[in-house]
């Protein structure tokens, strides 16, 4: 559930920032992910026993959820705005 929000806030900042290409929107999607990996580690270090579970899990809804979010809220916003 904490990478689907992710996902969808990596999207919702593509769209804030104005990101047309593809290799910014990984760029800013990467700054996000390793970013809260970061803090989710910090979060979860007593509760798992490798630390890159917590970067492997979740990995596929997270970019799943950020490519859908970035399309359809770029979508709305520059067909309709």
């Amino acid at each position: 559930m904490i990478k689907i929000f992710l996902g969808a806030l990596a999207g919702v900042l593509c769209v804030l920032l104005g990101v047309n290409d593809i290799i910014t929107g990984v760029m800013v999607s990467l700054a996000v992910y390793f970013g809260s990996d970061r803090i989710l580690k910090q979060i979860f270090i007593e509760k798992v026993k490798k630390q890159s579970s917590i970067t492997r899990t979740g990995v596929g809804i997270y970019i799943i959820s950020w490519i859908f979010f970035w399309i359809l809220i770029y979508t709305f916003v520059y067909t309709y705005g």
